[in-house]
């Protein structure tokens, strides 16, 4: 291991406290230099948690640090990121990289002109679990498979912040689901979507190579909810996922992962261009769900 690299936080709201902060500043391959938000009082109060400085301008965070980590709303890390960019700095993104298709390729243009290496935050597929999810899938000559995220993030509660409230599972949850369905059985070159966001989702996805699996997507529960499941089936056999058997090594894996592509300037398979590639995935099925709803008005306006 080499040098800690130093980097930087922009955000401070609920998910930078459980996560960004405390695992960046636990090491040992990071250290955390510093913490920006928009609210002072806020960046001043997690920073001072983890003994590192809050700065008032965002410039003196990135003069203060190699690589930035982002958790705020994707349409302000769409603006913020792109500026950490082209300060020369590596990059770790939440998904999805921004709130509309037009920011998600602006982003991941910007960060490619600059050449920074980048990172996303897709939680899951940084579990050693999932990754040997992943290994068995890729064994079984796949054909298809199914995957289930539901959570109760609508009725309240840290998550239920004005983007989500607004946007509903496709953009929150999506991302998760396609990112593992397409790692488990190829590229997503095609979808097809019902439902509505803010309520039910669901997905078919074609895969390169011939493979079809359907997404279901919640975030309007309640109660007791079952757990995310990613299933694969194929000719050698069967593999699940499911997210109550998974351990706590994700966030710590994430880390270390991102201060290796930070020295080395980039290469991570979970990069700015892969999380563009599945936010275009969510903005085909989010189309198709708007106009599937202009149609369902137009044909019962009379």
């Amino acid at each position: 291991m080499g040098e800690q690299v130093a980097v930087g936080l922009v955000g401070a709201g609920p998910w930078a406290g459980m996560v960004h902060a405390p695992a960046l500043a636990a090491g040992p391959e990071t250290r955390l230099a510093g913490v920006w938000a928009r609210r002072p009082e806020a960046s001043a109060e997690l920073a001072g948690r983890h003994g590192a400085p809050s700065f008032a301008r965002l410039e003196e965070l990135f003069d203060a640090c190699e690589a930035v980590a982002f958790c705020v709303p994707p349409d302000v890390q769409a603006d913020l990121a792109a500026r950490a960019a082209r300060a020369g700095k590596a990059v770790l993104l939440e998904k999805p990289l921004a709130l509309d298709l037009d920011g998600a390729r602006r982003l991941a243009g910007a960060i490619g002109e600059a050449g920074v290496a980048s990172q996303m935050v897709f939680t899951l597929r940084y579990a050693r679990a999932a990754r040997d999810f992943l290994e068995r899938a890729r064994g079984l000559e796949a054909f298809g498979g199914y995957g289930s995220f539901v959570s109760s993030a609508l009725s309240g509660g840290p998550f239920a912040t004005p983007w989500r409230l607004e946007h509903g599972a496709l953009l929150d949850l999506g991302p998760h689901v396609v990112d593992l369905l397409d790692a488990a059985l190829g590229r997503v070159v095609g979808v097809r979507a019902h439902g509505d966001p803010l309520g039910w989702v669901g997905l078919t996805l074609d895969h390169d190579g011939g493979a079809v699996s359907q997404a279901s997507l919640s975030m309007a529960g309640g109660g007791e909810l079952p757990p995310t499941r990613i299933e694969v089936y194929g000719r050698r056999g069967y593999a699940l996922l499911d997210r109550s058997e998974l351990g706590d090594d994700a966030f710590a894996t994430m880390i270390a992962e991102f201060a290796a592509t930070a020295r080395s300037g980039g290469g991570h398979p979970l990069d700015a261009a892969h999380g563009l590639r599945v936010q275009e995935v969510l903005a085909t099925a989010g189309a198709q769900l708007a106009g599937a709803r202009t149609a369902r008005i137009d044909n019962y306006s009379d």
